[in-house]
């Protein structure tokens, strides 16, 4: 399990190369839910998500002879942008492996920045394909297996503790391998003992609840359009610290995950990408079962979808 030293450690590895994103209180969220919202801006991280802190203390950790050889990364989008920027700035060659599923502008940033991009059919196939080339000697930076990259996603929750101006009762953070939430929710168990956080998935990329509900990690097959939470499994250190972190693992439609991207413009003033709008349907849902006196934080975790892409979906759903 990571502990706070390991996500202490990590934010000072980090430090200088990452933005201390803010930490705000949301008049706009708190109106449309009715309780105090706080909001961690993790979109506006350098390179639009959360997944720069991983990145970044992998990275910095490796040997010269890691670096040498170069890094291997799969992803459904995020990820690939992470490791493609932060691999340049640290004058580290990277090859990113993602389905072909995998937002066009992800494909674009992460050839942009120097990355070789593999794209494959699946993304079964992507974590296969990564698995053979490091096979061949490059180094994988894994978006959730790997400590010293949930140590690095704790570093968002380290900074909403310190950072918040209320108390926070219950905290929502969307899930894809799960790397996120384990670091946030064992940031915050530390700093904030007493804390619930609640875990959101969409319909179609429910690996963490088919996880929870099988007593393990298991293949699940992939639907939804939100490929940055689409995982085709999670990983036994993710699943474990959901098992003993996390209150509850919420699952919400691909609709309604639209549908709080649309919330979030419109209210909390915020461009987010669907994996963040997820949390907005949940949280209507963690207010039901935990009643009105709750002060809510939200991690937004990226902002890296087009307006094109959502406007795409909203129309698809009939959403407005």
């Amino acid at each position: 399990m990571i502990g706070i030293s390991d996500i202490e450690a990590a934010a000072r590895l980090i430090a200088g190369h990452v933005v201390r994103t803010p930490t705000v209180e949301s008049p706009g969220l708190s109106a449309l839910l009715g309780v105090p919202v706080t909001a961690k801006l993790e979109l506006l991280q350098r390179t639009g998500s959360f997944k720069a802190r991983g990145a970044t203390a992998k990275l910095l950790s490796l040997s010269e002879a890691d670096r040498a050889a170069g890094v291997v990364a799969v992803s459904g989008g995020n990820h690939a942008i992470s490791v493609a920027v932060m691999a340049e700035a640290l004058g580290v060659k990277a090859t990113v492996v993602m389905a072909k599923s995998a937002p066009a502008r992800a494909v674009e940033i992460a050839e942009a920045a120097g990355a070789t991009v593999r794209l494959t059919d699946t993304m079964d196939e992507a974590f296969a394909l990564m698995a053979r080339l490091q096979a061949d000697g490059l180094t994988m930076v894994h978006p959730f297996d790997d400590p010293l990259v949930v140590a690095g996603q704790g570093t968002v929750g380290l900074e909403l503790a310190d950072d918040a101006d209320a108390e926070i009762t219950d905290v929502l953070v969307s899930i894809g391998g799960g790397a996120l939430i384990s670091g946030v929710a064992a940031a915050l168990h530390a700093r904030l003992p007493g804390v619930r956080i609640w875990g959101v998935e969409t319909v179609g990329a429910q690996a963490m609840s088919e996880a929870l509900a099988a007593g393990g990690p298991k293949p699940v097959q992939l639907s939804s359009i939100v490929s940055t939470l689409s995982a085709p499994t999670v990983s036994r250190i993710t699943y474990d610290h959901v098992t003993d972190l996390v209150s509850d693992v919420l699952v919400v439609s691909d609709a309604e995950a639209v549908q709080g991207t649309l919330d979030l413009a419109n209210h909390a003033k915020v461009w987010a990408e669907p994996a963040a709008g997820c949390l907005v349907p949940a949280a209507r849902r963690v207010l039901e079962r935990v009643g009105g006196g709750a002060r809510l934080g939200l991690v937004l975790c990226g902002g890296n979808a087009t307006t094109s892409d959502v406007m795409t979906w909203a129309e698809r759903f009939d959403l407005r």
